[in-house]
């Protein structure tokens, strides 16, 4: 494994799918095997994959990521948290950082990242989430997918639509980062696409959120 100061090497040149998702959920769990599949396939593009470096459904993608490479030069990265209850890093890393503080933490997944993947999770995952989102509404990033993975944000993109978007809390726009993908076809659709324009050299790698908005 790699310490903290490699990490720089691995960004400039290199596709980061960023996957967040709980620590929480077992190995046993159909969302562990839906992660670490997506990883798998992600590594079988030679792109690299980003997660908090943790348990649950990190270590599925950490996991995943390692049994999908071949001879590509690709990286899984883990940007690991010192908690009170200590989280300990799985043992599927090529690079990892370790971080005290969550804010400078998610500052360094936005840096990394190209595509950023939600999978099911409980406060830390919502944070990660909104953060990435915000970001990209007010420009301070670039507007890269986010991927909601999974049934369970269905409701969540309801109530978003329900609520702040009939309330002009927030316009129809904001949600054009956002797409919905329930198997790891649904998700590659997305990351593949946004890669051929990384590749391109293309300065917006937003698609669209449900057939609206830009292509």
């Amino acid at each position: 494994m790699k310490d903290a100061d490699d990490l720089p090497e691995a960004a400039p040149k290199h596709f980061h799918v960023c996957i967040f998702g709980s620590a929480r959920i077992g190995r046993e769990h159909p969302t562990y095997t839906l992660v670490h599949d997506l990883a798998k396939e992600i590594a079988k593009a030679g792109l690299d994959v980003v997660t908090g470096g943790g348990p649950g459904l990190m270590e599925a993608a950490n996991k995943g990521h390692h049994e999908g490479r071949k001879d590509n030069n690709s990286h899984s990265i883990g940007l690991n948290i010192r908690l009170p209850s200590e989280q300990k890093a799985n043992a599927h890393l090529d690079i990892k950082k370790e971080f005290s503080q969550f804010s400078r933490r998610l500052d360094n997944f936005m840096l990394l990242s190209n595509v950023v993947v939600v999978a099911p999770g409980g406060v830390g995952t919502l944070l990660e989430f909104l953060y990435t989102w915000q970001l990209i509404q007010v420009k301070q990033m670039e507007n890269i997918p986010i991927i909601l993975l999974g049934d369970m944000w269905l409701d969540f993109i309801d109530w978003i639509r329900v609520w702040p978007l009939n309330s002009r809390l927030i316009g129809e726009d904001d949600l054009n980062p956002i797409f919905f993908a329930k198997t790891v076809s649904d998700a590659l659709q997305v990351i593949s696409k946004a890669h051929e324009n990384f590749k391109a050299g293309g300065e917006n790698f937003c698609l669209s959120y449900k057939g609206k908005g830009k292509e």
